[in-house]
């Protein structure tokens, strides 16, 4: 099931995304909210009627550096031994169709293409085996990163913590079981011209790995969500650049660039 989170009319509310045809997909309004015991309504609007917001109001967004070798030796990074967090605030999270808001302190914008995982359950100290057990779905992500700054500055907060650089979308998908996540095309375009290609089987660490890494240290809320590392391709972004991330079995999560008023 593909889960989005929309305004209508004024109200917020989950829905169920129904349809294979981008123009004729339409939303079966849920009824309570899907962390929790839910209903579909019944009650169905277009999807063009709507404005889709950030799928998941995470507590916390933690993101795993250079899970891809490809990506840490395209950066001049060593390959990390062990999963490698950092975090990005809940302020720095956009939906689909909202702007990428250039910082005024960067002059290197670059993005960066990931699986997100959505977890489902309060959960802390996961074993390996019960991982599938606490994801509620997957979404798509982009680690927009301001590149000079995280290079000068060395540690990342506001590198890849500034307002608007985590854009989430455009659904959870919650049909995707473990095995097949691990195996997904990860793709970017900009403009319309492809910059990453990957897959997640190249992941250094896999998604067992993270969420067992993560959660030995913290505990994980509904709706936090997991970014899981990018693949090569990492670029620049320019103001009226269009990036858009596609994700196999997901969707596609598209932004525009503009420059922060």
């Amino acid at each position: 099931m593909r889960i989005a989170r929309f305004s209508i009319d004024g109200n917020v509310a989950f829905g169920a995304v129904e349809g294979d045809k981008q123009d004729e997909l339409v939303l079966d309004i849920i009824k309570g909210i899907p962390f929790a015991d839910y209903e579909l309504s019944g009650t169905k609007v277009p999807l063009g009627k709507v404005r889709l917001l950030p799928p998941v109001l995470p507590n916390k967004v933690v993101a795993f550096g250079r899970n891809y070798a490809e990506h840490a030796r395209e950066l001049g990074n060593e390959v990390p031994d062990a999963p490698f967090a950092f975090f990005k605030p809940s302020t720095s999270v956009i939906g689909p169709g909202d702007d990428i808001q250039y910082p005024p302190f960067t002059e290197d914008l670059h993005h960066e293409a990931e699986l997100a995982v959505v977890i489902g359950r309060m959960c802390r100290e996961v074993p390996r085996d019960r991982v599938k057990d606490v994801i509620f779905g997957y979404t798509c992500a982009n680690d927009i990163t301001a590149r000079d700054v995280q290079k000068r500055e060395k540690q990342w907060a506001r590198a890849k913590g500034f307002d608007s650089s985590c854009p989430l979308g455009p659904w959870v998908e919650t049909d995707i079981d473990l095995a097949r996540a691990g195996d997904l095309t990860v793709q970017l375009t900009v403009n319309g011209e492809q910059r990453q290609l990957g897959r997640t089987s190249e992941m250094i660490h896999p998604i067992e790995d993270l969420i067992v890494n993560i959660s030995e240290a913290m505990t994980l809320l509904p709706g936090d969500v997991i970014l899981t590392g990018t693949p090569a391709g990492v670029g620049p972004l320019h103001v009226g650049d269009e990036v858009a991330v596609t994700i196999e079995g997901i969707g596609t999560l598209t932004n525009k660039v503009v420059k922060r008023g």
